[in-house]
């Protein structure tokens, strides 16, 4: 939305006089909106600068002319200061022009027709006079003044992906930003993840890759003046700053921009526990009895009124964290105190628990003319008990009656009216009583959630793209169904299928957790599976999850379940955990009835008799074999989900052996669309689910088709990063002209919105099912076989290149990728370049992991081959550790359900470098053999922590040059002899002056995306378009591929840090080491490295402090370097606490602490655990022993987690913090947009 710009000739004093052109002029002003400020451009004939007139109020107006009226000569126009109008021009104008500030006011052109059409003088005016020697350059000027004249929308992302706020919110804010800019607005959006499509600087007109606080966000505000903020999109952090900002008269109060998608008072009504208790009873809605506490006399109050068990919820707070239930008087006390410390405003509302009950949700959108839709409604698999984001999910709505939907329908409605959430998306959860069908209201999101990112995908309603539109004022009616075109938005979408949302864990990347699910959410991902039947559903989601699980078991894990005895099976079914869908199915399969597993796990008796299905239909085909199964037999088996794998399982074949007979049979599957409204309008968007009836849905098309496998579930090692790129090819090869066809099962992400790519099959990323899907984009394409990208959507496609036919493979070829992944030809191809690498070997049981360790010596870095984010990764100092490494890595353990060890997944067992600085290098390489170097990154913590968990820098901060030269020397050379096209990640470690090759990938990784924000260099369109054969000189020529703005502006540091996820955890150590833990990233960029790593950190929640006593705790070989630290901190005016062998070892270079601290395993009466939970201590530098010694460290570095001291567990850590915190001292933090960093 813009204003008119105004074309207004030379204002002459006596057109004063003149009564029609003031009358006209005053009326086209009265026509118009007012606008906010006022820029006269003066096209001056003259080759002078560009040149502004002098902004400040009270300056007095150039009389220019002479021979007129006196009076003309006394008149005045005292506007009000444009200083902030004038730096917004400065900064739109190219750095290649330099901008003149005059000492004049207003001449006549600008000051006669303004006194006509704004004679009050009340809005900010400034003359801009142009030179007009080259009207090319004057136009190319005048473009750049455009975005002056639109009105702006401050989007607020939700920053990191988080346990409780994952990328469901890059899919949302991504459709709004797009959205808004269709719509003419200037997007200035605001968030801290460079891993995001959205905070690509194509996605809006100013990108703020900066922390989201309030302080921040009100520089943004300052900077940009836009006209309105959206928060509504951001999840819990947007909503959470918007109240920040509105309670400090920085937003939606006159004279402010305005809060857009939901005001102050609704998100106030919402989110303040006692407010929507009392909001919801006006209106005649029950509530689960309860009372409200802002401490702990108050909370010891209401429990006496409530009763145990209780539940507690905080306000304001994301993914149930500080929630719990309370069974007993002391757990009580313990989780009443974590939730008011989880809630921001120290605010927890004690509910009686409702464990047990059913929980539905209903996702509901208003306008501002009151019209209300249902989109989707969900009911929870697991009862009460277990947070929505950890329960199984299906929608529609199975176990309701149409009278009990009408009734929870009419409550949702009345809810989000009262509320008063009239311009956007919400999601209302409810409650049931099975004994006696009571309705009670739980919560309500007043902005787009995690549910609707799954209710968006279930329907093909886009939730988050209506939602902007109705907040910039559209009404249901009038924006129209993308899907039908023949609809408008105001028909509630209906469904003639079922979805199934299950939730992926890390628990086995945690050690120290309990593995139990509850009211606090701790998946870090999920999946979605579209069936005609819930058990369709069902079997697809569960195998979409990459777990080594084949469906509802049938398949080699379940083994695992068979040494368990019936009543033991009886009493785990009770408690809720990622196992518990299995245990219930075992439990059918061995005859315990419906009701016997209801009344244990209270899941709801009608998905149980349809879990029933599948096992009888096993029990129907278990006796059977591959060539005796009829086309009626294999239909009915594969209508309720059994894959391929399943039944080889079954029937001791191969899955080749089954897939073979199954299409000799004539069974295939056909893919129906999702179209909002059960086929009763033609659906216009290609998106598509299998099943197995007999018509087919996918369109004909002749054009040349490439098929893009997505990434599946989001999980720690292999997140949005991914996605990224994926999202990516299809745009970079839609431009060229390719049809794209994206494969994915993830709702919460860009990749599976239906107009990302030209095709969506939202399926399993499986061997069967991707083969299905290319022999349906094959017959749909006449014969001809489409072009299949596996090595940009990270592990999950890269170990199917080698299932799906070679000559469909696009880019790296699959014998490459083996070769990478192969020790022995690893290593071969190594010694053949002369590239050194630490001495290793692969191993697939412990004697031949001895051997090696005998050969090479302790310590040694263990890892599985073919796995992503360091899974299972450890530092092993001793043969005992060897030997538990060996045997998690085998039979059941961590491993052991996806496959285990064998000759084709074996242990790599290397000498691990002490004391190396890790380097990552994301390079490109083209069939002609140019390597194009995307970035080196330096890491901030040495080698021994996983890359993905360590902070680091681009361009590299420490490395001498010729290091960097060598390493993008052997990053060339490995390329050329893998013989890559696309993409390569090569991981190098620096010990000294030798340099080693630890690793090299060719596929993308989770850099790209930070890479690309850092350098303007799109690394992952470029590498999809080589794969497909462009040459780099021919994408410099097109203009896809520019120059990295590093090279040009040197001065630019961007700093990548990982967010782990320990808050979540307090049980779990917060030591990093070579397994990745972090869920995801920010991004911190600066003019030095200081200012980058302090933005990093903020972003990712850890506040540096200014002031106040740091402890120190170091490891021996890190004494050296506490030196320094201790230096700087004293320099900074730090105190400092040590402990006793710390502090002597400082002492001895003269640096004394201010108290030793005792050893919490001696028993000593002041510890740090002691000062850091009295907030005595406000920063911890503990870094832990290399092997044991860790009881100190770990009590230590717990205790800061609980209690929110900020703490780092690595000396390099330490060091970049110190540093960064010097340099915000003295150089306050300034904020300033990617497009401004990329010279755009």
């Amino acid at each position: 939305m813009s204003l008119p710009a105004l074309y207004i000739g030379h204002g002459a004093p006596m057109l004063l006089d003149d009564a029609l052109w003031t009358s006209q002029l005053s009326q086209i002003a009265q026509g118009i909106e007012k606008p906010k400020a006022i820029l006269i451009v003066s096209a001056h004939w003259e080759s002078a600068p560009i040149t502004l007139s002098n902004p400040l109020a009270g300056t007095p107006l150039v009389y220019d002319f002479s021979g007129f009226d006196q009076k003309f000569y006394e008149m005045t126009y005292n506007s009000p200061d444009a200083s902030a109008l004038a730096a917004k021009v400065t900064a739109l104008m190219p750095k290649t022009e330099s901008v003149a500030q005059s000492s004049r006011g207003l001449d006549h052109g600008a000051w006669v027709p303004l006194k006509v059409m704004y004679p009050n003088a009340d809005i900010p005016v400034i003359q801009l006079s142009m030179p007009t020697h080259d009207p090319e350059k004057l136009l190319e000027l005048g473009n750049r003044l455009k975005p002056l004249r639109e009105q702006g929308v401050l989007v607020i992302g939700s920053g990191p992906i988080v346990i409780g706020q994952a990328c469901e919110f890059d899919y949302s804010g991504t459709q709004a930003c797009r959205v808004l800019k269709e719509e003419g607005y200037r997007v200035i959006l605001a968030n801290s993840n460079p891993a995001t499509i959205m905070t690509d600087p194509d996605f809006a007109d100013r990108t703020y890759i900066e922390p989201l606080t309030w302080e921040v966000i009100a520089k943004i505000i300052e900077r940009e003046k836009p006209d309105a903020v959206l928060p509504t999109l951001g999840g819990q952090t947007g909503l959470n700053l918007a109240m920040a900002l509105f309670e400090r008269g920085l937003v939606g109060v006159p004279g402010t921009p305005e809060l857009i998608g939901a005001n102050a008072e609704s998100i106030s009504t919402a989110e303040d526990r006692d407010k929507f208790k009392k909001a919801m009873i006006e209106i005649g809605l029950k509530v689960p009895e309860s009372g409200i506490a802002h401490n702990m006399e108050d909370a010891l109050e209401v429990i006496k009124t409530i009763g145990l068990p209780a539940i507690i919820r905080p306000a304001y707070i994301l993914g149930g964290r500080g929630t719990g239930i309370a069974k007993t008087a002391e757990e009580f006390a313990q989780l009443a105190s974590n939730g008011l410390d989880a809630s921001p405003i120290r605010e927890i509302l004690i509910e009686k628990s409702i464990a047990g009950w059913k929980e539905y949700e209903l996702e509901v959108m208003r306008d501002t003319a009151d019209n209300c839709v249902i989109i989707c409604s969900i009911e929870n698999f697991d009862p009460m008990g277990v947070h929505t984001g950890d329960s199984i999910t299906v929608a529609p709505a199975q176990t309701l009656s149409d009278v009990e939907y009408q009734i929870m329908r009419d409550a949702a409605l009345a809810c989000i009216r009262r509320v008063g959430v009239e311009t956007g998306g919400s999601n209302v959860q409810f409650a049931v009583n099975p004994a006696n069908g009571d309705v009670v209201v739980i919560e309500m999101n007043p902005r787009v959630s995690r549910s609707s990112a799954l209710a968006s995908k279930a329907t093909g309603f886009p939730i988050a793209k209506i939602a902007a539109k109705l907040a910039v004022g559209y009404t249901l009616d009038e924006i129209p169904n993308d899907i039908t075109k023949a609809t408008p938005a105001s028909f509630e979408p209906t469904i003639d299928y079922v979805v199934t949302k299950i939730p992926r864990w890390a628990f086995e990347k945690l050690p120290g957790t309990s593995g139990v699910l509850g009211t606090q959410m701790q998946s870090v991902g999920e999946v979605m599976a579209i069936g005609r039947t819930f058990p369709e559903s069902l079997q697809k989601a569960l195998r979409s999850l990459e777990q080594g699980r084949l469906g509802l078991n049938c398949d080699p894990a379940e083994k695992q379940l068979a040494q368990i005895s019936t009543d033991e099976l009886m009493r785990l079914v009770d408690i809720p955990t990622p196992d518990r869908i299995f245990i219930i199915g075992e439990l059918l399969l061995r005859g315990v009835s419906v009701d016997a597993v209801h009344e244990a796990c209270k899941v709801d008796p009608w998905f149980l008799d349809q879990m029933s299905i599948i096992i009888e239909e096993r029990d129907a085909v278990k006796s059977s074999n591959p060539s005796a199964m009829t086309k009626a037999a294999w239909k009915r088996v594969k209508r309720v989900g059994f894959s391929d794998a399943q039944l080889a399982y079954l029937w001791g074949s191969a899955e080749s052996e089954v897939r073979t007979a199954r299409e000799a049979a004539g069974v295939i599957p056909t893919y129906k669309t999702v179209d909002t409204c059960s086929a009763e309008f033609a659906a216009l968007t290609p998106y598509h689910y299998s099943t197995y009836e007999d018509e087919n849905e996918v369109r004909e098309s002749d054009r040349q088709r490439v098929i893009i496998l997505g990434s599946g579930p989001n999980r720690i090692g292999q997140g949005i990063e991914f996605d990224y790129c994926c999202v990516h090819a299809s745009f970079a090869l839609r431009d060229a002209g390719f049809e794209t066809v994206m494969v994915n099962c993830n709702p919460e992400t860009v990749s599976t919105d239906y107009d990302t790519s030209d095709r969506l099959y939202f399926e399993p990323l499986t061997k069967e099912d991707v083969l299905n899907v290319i022999a349906a984009e094959t017959a749909a394409a006449g014969g001809k076989k489409p072009k299949v990208i596996v090595s940009l959507g990270g592990q999950t496609p890269l170990k199917l290149s080698g299932q799906i036919p070679v000559d469909l493979i696009a880019g790296t070829s699959p014998a490459s990728i083996d070769l990478a992944e192969d020790r022995e030809k690893w290593n071969a191809l190594c010694e053949s370049l002369n590239i050194p690498q630490p001495p290793g070997g692969t191993a697939i049981n412990l004697e031949q992991a001895m051997t090696i360790v005998d050969r090479v010596g302790f310590p040694v870095l263990v890892r599985p081959s073919y796995v992503l984010g360091g899974r299972a990764m450890q530092i092993v100092h001793d043969r005992d550790h060897l030997t538990r490494a060996m045997a998690e890595l085998s039979s059941f353990g961590s491993l052991g359900k996806e496959g285990g060890l064998s000759a084709e997944r074996p242990v790599l067992v290397d000498r691990f470098l002490e004391d190396a600085t890790e380097v990552d290098v994301d390079a490109i390489r083209d069939h002609t053999g140019e390597v194009l170097i995307g970035g080196v990154m330096e890491h901030v913590e040495e080698a021994g922590v996983h890359s993905g968990d360590s902070a680091c820098a681009i361009p590299p901060q420490t490395l001498p040059r010729w290091v960097v030269e060598v390493i993008e020397s052997y990053t060339t050379a490995i390329a050329a002899a893998l013989d890559v096209r696309g993409l390569i990640n090569v991981q190098f470690a620096v010990a000294g002056t030798n340099v080693y090759v630890i690793e090299a990938n060719p596929r993308a990784s989770r850099t790209v995306p930070f890479v690309a924000k850092a350098t303007g260099v799109p690394l992952a369109k470029v590498a999809t378009r080589v794969m497909l054969g462009s040459t780099l000189a021919e994408l410099r020529t097109e203009g896809l591929l520019t120059r990295s703005v590093l090279l040009d502006s040197p001065d630019t540091v961007a700093v990548k840090e990982a967010v782990l996820p320990f808050s979540r955890f307090p049980e779990v150590d917060t030591a990093l080491g070579p397994e990745m833990r972090s869920t995801g990233e920010v991004m911190g960029i600066d003019v030095t490295f200081g200012r980058a790593f302090y933005k990093a950190e903020l972003a990712a929640g850890t506040v540096l402090p200014t002031s106040g006593t740091v402890f120190l705790s170091l490891a021996d070989g890190d004494k050296p370097a506490g030196i320094v630290v201790a230096k700087r901190l004293r320099a900074l005016g730090f105190g400092i606490m040590a402990t006793p062998g710390t502090a002597d070892y400082l002492s001895r270079f003269g640096y004394m602490v201010d108290a030793v601290v005792g050893k919490v395993s001696e028993g000593a009466k002041i510890t740090a655990v002691n000062l850091i939970a009295s907030g005595e201590i406000t920063f911890v530098i503990n870094t832990p022993q290399g092997r044991g010694g860790r009881t100190d460290g770990e009590a230590i570095r717990k205790a800061a987690n609980v209690h929110r001291v900020c703490s780092v567990t690595t000396v390099e850590a330490a060091l970049a913090a110190v540093q960064g915190m010097a340099e915000q001292i003295d150089h306050p933090l300034e904020v300033k947009s990617l497009q401004e960093y990329h010279g755009r």
